[in-house]
């Protein structure tokens, strides 16, 4: 079984970047203006911190944008490697398109949040429409005010393990309530190509060293134990 990627999202200073990138995360994810959740920061900020990732980890911008234009422009004042978009696309192939004409070299990650089996349908399109990546969480876009991310809970993820075998080599990153606890469980089930967190690893509205390595450790026993090894 390949190594499982882990992505370290609600960063929110370069302290906490490279205490995630310490801990051996492959991405970190910068959250900017949302309609609710955790872990927003500034452009400036988000500027500042993918300035000082080293290569080869990823920096994701999480917008909630969803008009190729306004996309475009934040990216600029933002100037991560990847680009995590958070919001229902209604028409993914112009978007993607779009952004993709304009910026080549940055890779376009959607999320989907998977609250029943029309998650697959929308992870299938999405594929097809060019993006370099799906990310599947547990936020509630139609809600009052949506939900994009950040929520704690956790999913169908049986559902997430037949869209993950639906969209084939796409590779996809689990999200929604993911922690030292349940992370190695969760891999199990669904088979993604990565794992996503946030407050699995917060305390106190910060980073934490020990959730953190507790879940490196969880991931890495889960690796092990799939090679047959003891965890």
């Amino acid at each position: 079984m390949a190594r499982t990627r882990l992505k370290v999202c609600c960063i929110q200073s370069v302290e906490e970047a490279r205490m995630a990138i310490a801990a051996g995360a492959d991405a970190i994810g910068l959250v900017s203006e949302m309609p609710s959740g955790p872990g927003v920061i500034s452009e400036e900020l988000i500027a500042e911190i993918a300035a000082g990732v080293p290569a080869p980890v990823a920096s994701f911008l999480l917008t909630s944008r969803t008009d190729v234009e306004g996309i475009v422009a934040q990216w600029g004042r933002c100037r991560t490697s990847v680009i995590q978009i958070v919001s229902r696309l209604v028409a993914p192939a112009q978007v993607i398109g779009g952004v993709r004409a304009a910026i080549p070299w940055v890779k376009l990650v959607p999320v989907v949040h998977v609250e029943d089996d029309r998650a697959i349908g929308e992870a299938l399109g999405l594929a097809a429409a060019g993006a370099d990546g799906l990310l599947l969480d547990s936020g509630r876009p139609g809600a009052k005010t949506p939900e994009l991310g950040g929520t704690g809970r956790t999913h169908d993820w049986a559902v997430s393990r037949r869209l993950v075998e639906a969209v084939g080599p796409v590779p996809v990153f689990l999200a929604g309530g993911l922690r030292a606890e349940n992370v190695r469980e969760a891999i199990h089930a669904v088979r993604p190509f990565g794992v996503d967190v946030c407050s699995g690893v917060r305390e106190d509205a910060g980073l934490s060293e020990a959730k953190l390595r507790g879940l490196v450790c969880s991931i890495s026993g889960q690796a092990s134990r799939a090679n047959g090894e003891k965890p």
